[in-house]
């Protein structure tokens, strides 16, 4: 195993981990990272920059995953496959990583930590994303035709809520 594809399993598990207790910073995370990589200064810095990119950049992420994903809502995926996607889109995105070394890292974790179907799952997903990297998240949804809004849940939005009042 590649040492890069270490530090990205650290950084899914932190990422999961986020995802699924948000009241945990994840500044805490330094030290969990520094215990699992051996203090290596070289990927402790790796992970970093991909737990802060991702963290910072999680709207812009979830919304054009929201857009590419068809038929699938960001809370309704598996949080392993959801954090491994974040992770591959931030690289896709906004690293200097070819977009096909991405998603075979992303692949290479949807397999040593998800389901029998997640690798093919994050592999369409991320395949559809690269497709649309350089469109605004507004052309993105046009052509994907769900919005490119992430979903929440099945809450009312106030306009439904005023509609219901009338």
């Amino acid at each position: 195993m590649s040492r890069r594809r270490r530090a990205r399993e650290v950084v899914l598990q932190i990422l999961y981990q986020s995802d699924l207790n948000p009241e945990i910073s994840l500044d805490d995370s330094d030290a969990f990272v520094r215990g699992r990589l051996n203090a290596d200064p070289k990927l402790c810095e790796f992970a970093s920059e991909l737990i802060r990119g991702v963290s910072s950049h999680r709207q812009t992420i979830d919304q054009r995953l929201a857009a590419t994903a068809d038929n699938w809502r960001l809370n309704r995926m598996a949080a392993t496959d959801r954090a491994i996607l974040r992770l591959g889109a931030y690289e896709i995105l906004f690293t200097e990583m070819p977009d096909r070394v991405a998603i075979n890292e992303a692949i290479e974790l949807a397999k040593r930590f998800g389901t029998k179907q997640s690798a093919q799952f994050v592999n369409g997903v991320l395949d559809r994303f690269i497709n649309f990297k350089n469109d605004p998240v507004d052309e993105v949804s046009s052509q994907t035709g769900d919005g490119g809004q992430p979903v929440e849940t099945d809450s009312e939005t106030p306009g439904e809520a005023d509609e219901k009042n009338q």
